[in-house]
C-alpha cells in the first residue's frame, strides 16, 4: 500500500504525522494535505507542536487556535492549537470557581483547590491532544491530518487516557465524594441559592471523549500514523522508541518517510561523506522495516515552503 492509497484509493479519516523533531514532519504533514485537498477531499491540518511551524511551512498564519482557511488551495483549512490557552480552560473548569467563591468554616475546599491545581508532566501537550480528540469525535472534514509534536511529547500524548485513569481518576473520585460531603454541610448555612461546582461532570466528560475518540485512532480503517524519519542514528532510536510506543497503544503504522537523503555528488567532499554515512544507515532501516512501506524524499537544493515548493514534496510522496 502507498501514500497514495491512504488518502485516494483506500482513504483514511486520520492520518498522524510523527518523528523526532528537526525531520521535516510538518513539510510532509502539510505536503499531503495539499494533495488531499486536491483530490476532492476536504481536508483539515491541525499542529499540536508547541513549537508550531505550520505557518512558516504554508507561508500564511494559522496561528491562534481557531480553524481558518489555507489560501491557494481548495478545500484546505489549517489550525494550530494553541497548549497554553487550552490549559488555562482546563483550570477554570478544575478549579471549580463557583466552588471557591464561598468562604467556608472547614479548610476542606482550600485542600481541593491545591489539589486541582496540579499539573502533572506534560499537561499542556495532553490538554492540546484532548482539543485534537474533539475533532476526531465530530468532524466534518473528510480527512483530518495530525502535525504531531516530536517524539517525546507524542509518547505523553497518546498515554493520556491512562493518566486520567491514573493521577486524574483518583483526584477525581477523592473530589466527587468530598464535594458531595461538603455541599450537604454548606447547605446548613447558606441562605441563598448555592452555586453547584460541575467541574467533575466536565472532568468525567472529558475522560469518555479521550477514550471514545482513542478507539477511533486504533481503528486501522480510519487511521494511519505516518513516521517520519532521516537516515542517521539518533533518528532511527527515537523511531524505535516511537513505534514501541504506537504498538503498545495499538496505533496503526505501516508507513514511513525517509527525509533528506543526499544525492549523489562526485565533487562534494563534505556531500560524498554524508552521502556515505547515510547509505550505511539507509541499509539498517531498510532491514530494520523492511515490513514497513517506506518513501525516500531526497534533501530538497532550498527551502520547503509556501505551497508551491509543498505541492513539489507531495509530487514525490504521493506520486
Amino acid at each position: 500500500m502507498t501514500l497514495n492509497d491512504l488518502i485516494v484509493d483506500k482513504p483514511r479519516k486520520f492520518l498522524l504525522f510523527g518523528g523526532k523533531g528537526g525531520v521535516g514532519k510538518t513539510s510532509n504533514a502539510a505536503a499531503a494535505a495539499i494533495w488531499a485537498a486536491e483530490h476532492g477531499r476536504e481536508t483539515l491540518i491541525i499542529s499540536t507542536d508547541p513549537a508550531h511551524s505550520l505557518s512558516d511551512s504554508l507561508n500564511q498564519d494559522v496561528s491562534g487556535g481557531e480553524i481558518k482557511i489555507v489560501q491557494g488551495v481548495d478545500n484546505l483549512f489549517a489550525m494550530e492549537v494553541n497548549p497554553k490557552k487550552e490549559f488555562q480552560k482546563y483550570q477554570a473548569a478544575v478549579s471549580g470557581e463557583s466552588f471557591n467563591s464561598i468562604s467556608p468554616p472547614l479548610p476542606i475546599p482550600d485542600l481541593l483547590t491545591d489539589l486541582s491545581g496540579l499539573t502533572p508532566p506534560g499537561a499542556d501537550e495532553a490538554l492540546a491532544f484532548s482539543k485534537v480528540l474533539e475533532f476526531i469525535e465530530s468532524s466534518e472534514y473528510d480527512l483530518i491530518i495530525f502535525d504531531t509534536a516530536p517524539t517525546g511529547h507524542t509518547l505523553r500524548l497518546l498515554s493520556l487516557p491512562e493518566l486520567l485513569n491514573s493521577f486524574f481518576g483518583k483526584l477525581l473520585t477523592f473530589r466527587l465524594r468530598l464535594s458531595a460531603i461538603w455541599d450537604r454541610f454548606k447547605s446548613f448555612f447558606s441562605r441563598g441559592e448555592t452555586v453547584r461546582d460541575d467541574s467533575l461532570e466536565r472532568l468525567e466528560a472529558l475522560k469518555k471523549s479521550i477514550e471514545a475518540a482513542s478507539s477511533e485512532l486504533s481503528d486501522p480503517n480510519k487511521t494511519s500514523f505516518i513516521v517520519v524519519m532521516i537516515p542517521e542514528a539518533m533518528a532511527i532510536y527515537e523511531t524505535e522508541r516511537l513505534l514501541s510506543t504506537l504498538y503498545e497503544y495499538e496505533i496503526p503504522v505501516d508507513h514511513i518517510i525517509v527525509n533528506m537523503i543526499y544525492p549523489d555528488i562526485p565533487d562534494c567532499v563534505f556531500c560524498r561523506s554524508r552521502k556515505t554515512m547515510q547509505d550505511k544507515y539507509l541499509k539498517e532501516i531498510q532491514a530494520l522495516y523492511s515490513e514497513f512501506n517506506i518513501t525516500k524524499v531526497p534533501l530538497f537544493n532550498d527551502e520547503i515552503r509556501g505551497i508551491s515548493k509543498l505541492k513539489e514534496l507531495a509530487g514525490i510522496l504521493f506520486e
